[in-house]
């Protein structure tokens, strides 16, 4: 398992619809991934989870994933999320 605390970025600059796209990131790796914030968990592969959790500027987020691609899939969530 491998996890990584971030401060999101504002993922609206550079992306039409930032939610879709995070799922279609996450989607790209067999690994689950969990983002985490306060007292919620939700499956970055679910875009009802997304747009529950609305991740957006300034919000504290754990990344956590676990898998045999774990290491880049928590990069290329972190990317996204930070907007690099």
């Amino acid at each position: 398992m491998s996890r990584k605390s971030i401060i999101v970025s504002d993922v609206t600059q550079g992306h039409e619809n930032p939610i879709a796209e995070l799922v279609q990131v996450a989607c790209r790796f067999d690994s689950e991934i969990t983002l985490e914030s306060e007292n919620r968990r939700i499956n970055a592969k679910s875009i009802m989870g997304i747009m529950a959790f609305n991740p957006c500027e300034g919000m504290s987020v754990n990344i956590v994933t676990e898998g045999a691609d774990e290491q880049e899939a928590l990069i290329a969530i972190e990317n996204f999320l930070v907007c690099q």
